[in-house]
């Protein structure tokens, strides 16, 4: 809506997103369900709480509402079919081949900045100029928050062998470079924010969005597993708050 999409085809579109995530959530429950079933037995799938066909179904679904919304909706169809295509493969990619090994950073960088993509050229059928800074704020984004979600498996991964990137770079390189990751997009996004004539409130507002996921990072460390993967989620929210503040700030 404030890339300037009318009401039912924002609700469209986010319905679509929705979707595709949910297929890719499900298609990654699938694939860890074996390991889960050791390490997460709580889980949908080892606990029995959702059989596999469902799971199936749940990914299949997803993928067909997401792409049919994706279809109908927005100013430019072809083109945010296209990138609702790119992000579902970027998630199979991640579920299927990369996580838990050392590049499972790529696809969450890459995902993460794709998703002001398709809401903008679906919304107005182009990206405003502003999305230079954005995107690749967006990238370093997504890599930090794909290091917290490997530092929170970071003992079972060591124990099965897995090279994530955090056992790769080791728990205390992998968590400075997460941080010093979200203290350079919160950084980006005060400075851009500065710059596009955001007012002292604005500004506010973006740094305290801004500053959620490096202290979720910073009371992550020395927590036990639980507490990570609880740390992470709270990165996550952090990382979609800054970028809503600045996206209203900086370009709507």
């Amino acid at each position: 809506m404030v890339a300037g999409a009318a009401q039912r085809d924002a609700l469209a579109l986010g319905v679509a997103m929705t979707a595709c995530q949910a297929a890719i959530g499900a298609v990654n429950d699938l694939a860890d369900a074996p390991a889960d079933a050791g390490a997460k037995p709580a889980k949908p799938i080892p606990a029995g709480l959702v059989p596999r066909r469902a799971a199936w179904l749940v990914a299949a679904a997803g993928v067909a509402i997401g792409i049919g919304l994706s279809a109908v909706a927005g100013a430019a169809t072809l083109a945010t079919v296209a990138i609702a295509v790119l992000g579902l493969a970027i998630g199979f990619g991640y579920d299927l081949r990369l996580k838990g090994t050392a590049w499972s950073w790529l696809p969450f960088a890459l995902g993460v900045a794709l998703l002001p993509v398709y809401a903008w050229v679906g919304g107005a059928g182009a990206v405003p100029g502003a999305f230079v800074v954005l995107m690749p704020a967006a990238v370093a984004a997504g890599a930090a928050l794909a290091i917290g979600n490997a530092l929170a498996d970071l003992e079972r991964d060591a124990a099965a062998g897995v090279a994530s990137v955090a056992t790769r770079l080791g728990a205390e390189r992998a968590w400075l470079v997460q941080v010093g990751l979200f203290v350079l997009v919160g950084l980006v996004a005060l400075a851009s924010a500065a710059v596009a004539g955001a007012s002292a409130g604005q500004l506010t507002i973006v740094g305290a969005a801004g500053l959620v996921p490096v202290l979720a990072a910073l009371a992550a460390r020395g927590l036990p597993a639980g507490g990570r993967e609880r740390a992470w989620e709270a990165e996550a929210v952090g990382v979609a708050a800054l970028g809503v503040a600045w996206l209203w700030v900086a370009v709507a």
